[in-house]
């Protein structure tokens, strides 16, 4: 047959160069270390070091199971926010408003009025009005940012402003107080000895793992983070995804302030105070480039861990808050530099674009007139949208 035929060369749609097993630096295979099993049993070596530092230090107070349950209480939180955060960040975002979106579902959930319907029909009401609000925050956040073109940096800017607004003016500035004592029952409870909290957090753990690595979603979704014009000539509708992206983020935002609300028995405006610096640290930390196109929802998991660890360890040892911020500070550059040196092979993301994961531009058409990823209509190298095309016959 004369037909031109065309093949992609970016790679699998969401492969990232782990996963690919591509080489990111012309040829040279990456070694076990930058494929997403050895980073994760990095962050579980690194875990253990903390656990051995702490039972070290404080040997009554950390192994304590108490203690235990206390560090996955506060690590759930955060982490349904992370899992979130995770989602958007693989898809080349960034979501600044997520501590706001939690204080505003908290606030609106804990309202006199959405209180009164929930003793009138049930508590469930006020987990479903958070999730409401998290969900249109995070829709509002996708159109801005999908259909308006705006930055994602700013427009999720501008949400945290105007939702942390918001949340004050609807709770004049007061903290509601959670007044049904069935969804203080129920959330405040364990299941064989283990807190609610931290099975809705395993439970949207997994959730998240089975949407990102086993659903046309995620896969979609690394596609659209390591590079969104080739997605965009595979037929993926990428401001669609975007949008979507956004959304999830929303409603894990929704999780997290019910789960907040249980444990502080309160709706304020000022829930989730920096959760966004808190989210971004424990997805980097967990191996999820900044760029977008790789990450994994197990090292998220993980680097939430570790960071609260962390903060317990100095809790335990009496130190201060400011050498605890230092500490994380640092472990943040640490893990972007050991990401652009698993990533590239050096310490610099220029090498990245090379290989065929994340951050690669579209290649260029062919003498032929195509270009990577076939003759789309409307496409570069295709033909005009409506318009026939004559193949030679064989």
């Amino acid at each position: 047959m004369s037909g031109t035929t065309t093949t992609t060369t970016g790679g699998a749609p969401g492969a990232s160069p782990a996963d690919s097993g591509a080489a990111p630096e012309g040829g040279r295979a990456g070694g076990f270390m930058s494929g997403p099993v050895g980073r994760n049993l990095g962050l579980v070596v690194a875990l253990a070091v903390l656990c051995i530092v702490g039972a070290i230090t404080a040997p009554d107070r950390f192994v304590d199971v108490d203690n235990v349950l206390t560090i996955l209480r506060l690590a759930a939180v955060i982490g349904v926010v992370s899992i979130g955060m995770t989602f958007v960040i693989i898809g080349g975002g960034i979501d600044l408003s997520v501590g706001a979106l939690v204080a505003l579902s908290s606030v609106w959930a804990t309202t006199l009025a959405t209180q009164a319907m929930a003793e009138d029909f049930h508590w469930i009401v006020m987990v479903f009005t958070a999730l409401a609000v998290g969900a249109g925050a995070g829709l509002v956040n996708g159109i801005v940012i999908a259909y308006g073109r705006l930055v994602a940096f700013i427009a999720t800017l501008a949400m945290l402003v105007a939702a942390r607004g918001l949340a004050e003016i609807i709770a004049n500035r007061r903290t509601q107080i959670v007044q049904n004592r069935d969804f203080l029952a129920f959330f405040s409870g364990d299941v064989l000895g283990i807190p609610t909290l931290v099975i809705i957090f395993a439970l949207v753990a997994v959730a998240g793992w089975v949407l990102l690595n086993r659903t046309t979603f995620g896969r979609r979704t690394f596609a659209v983070g390591g590079n969104a014009e080739a997605a965009r000539l595979a037929g993926i509708r990428v401001q669609r995804h975007t949008m979507w992206l956004y959304v999830l983020s929303g409603v894990t935002c929704g999780i997290a302030a019910v789960m907040l609300m249980a444990r502080t028995t309160t709706g304020s405006s000022t829930h989730g105070t920096l959760y966004e610096l808190d989210a971004i640290a424990a997805v980097v930390i967990g191996g999820t480039l900044l760029i977008g196109g790789r990450g994994t929802i197990v090292g998220s998991v993980l680097g939430v861990l570790i960071f609260e660890t962390l903060g317990n360890i100095f809790t335990l040892n009496n130190l201060s808050s400011s050498a605890q911020a230092v500490a994380t500070g640092v472990i943040i550059v640490l893990a972007v530099l050991l990401q652009m040196r698993f990533a590239t092979g050096s310490f610099s993301l220029r090498r990245l674009g090379r290989g065929s994961g994340a951050g690669n531009p579209p290649a260029p058409a062919s003498a032929s007139g195509t270009a990577s990823g076939g003759s789309v209509p409307g496409g570069p190298g295709g033909p005009a949208p409506g318009a026939t095309t004559d193949r030679p016959k064989t």
